[in-house]
């Protein structure tokens, strides 16, 4: 392997991303970045380094320019402004899914109260974490089919300190929750199974994709949970074509309200559901 210095280095990562991923240059720093442990103003302060490391820099390089996500190559994700670890096994959390954290808090008068929350499909951790960062008193049950995605969750449930808040357990749906829940959360598969996807999401774990034949099926299923046990709220991220679905679904149910909520581009992207009082 030939020896790089820095400025070489960079110039070379650019040139194995560009034609291959948008934004080639910023990506080829942010490798660096993360290989490197610094920031952009040491990368510009020290052109003239000579790098150790710089076959296994070069390698991330070619697999991002596979469209291998960055996420999974540097093992780091950026969310609700905290950095999280992220591998294979567990969706990348998206910057849309920090909306329905906003819509859970927004629901709760007074923080410091003693709830009880149960996340379904738990992936990394991310939602449950951000909420019991919020909610000093709460207790989460975090729920997953993916013995990886609890490992995952795991990990980043011990960076954060959160090991005696949050109680991971493995199974389907509400399958291993018998507690009371006041607040039932998800993110779930929503896609349907014979839907397009783009070539970066074919790293990801496809059972927290897929929802089905149609897509909203796993929705349903957590729906029917909700309005058969007493459960005072349900939080959920949907596909933006979906809420007609849900609409009709809940026709005739009985519940005391339903409020959507949209993304940042407008589109439909999530719901919550509130019990009637008995």
């Amino acid at each position: 392997m030939p020896e790089y210095r820095l400025e070489n280095l960079q110039k070379e990562l650019v040139s194995i991303l560009n034609g291959k991923i948008e934004r080639a240059a910023r990506e080829a720093q942010l490798i660096l970045m993360h290989s490197l442990d610094c920031d952009e103003l040491w990368l510009m302060m020290h052109k003239e380094e000579v790098i150790q490391n710089a076959d296994e820099i070069i390698k991330k390089a070619h697999r991002r320019s596979k469209n291998e996500p960055l996420e999974y190559i540097t093992n780091s994700v950026s969310f609700y402004s905290q950095e999280f670890f992220i591998d294979y096994g567990a969706l990348i959390p998206r910057p849309e899914t920090e909306l329905l954290i906003d819509e859970v808090l927004n629901r709760i008068d007074d923080k410091n109260s003693a709830l009880t929350f149960t996340e379904v499909g738990v992936g990394s951790g991310i939602i449950s974490i951000v909420l019991a960062q919020h909610l000093p008193n709460a207790k989460f049950i975090a729920v997953d089919i993916s013995e990886n995605a609890l490992k995952i969750a795991r990990e980043n449930i011990k960076r954060f300190g959160l090991e005696d808040r949050i109680e991971l357990r493995h199974g389907s749906l509400l399958e291993p929750v018998g507690e009371k829940i006041d607040f039932l959360v998800s993110n779930p598969p929503y896609i349907a199974n014979d839907a397009p996807l783009e070539t970066n999401l074919s790293y990801e774990p496809q059972n927290a994709l897929f929802g089905g034949e149609i897509g909203d099926e796993i929705i349903q299923e957590l729906l029917i949970e909700f309005l058969s046990r007493d459960i005072n709220w349900f939080c959920c991220e949907m596909g933006y074509d979906q809420r007609d679905k849900i609409v009709n679904f809940l026709n005739n149910k009985n519940f005391e309200k339903l409020d959507f909520y949209k993304d940042l581009s407008g589109f439909d992207r999530g719901f919550t559901l509130k019990a009637r009082d008995e």
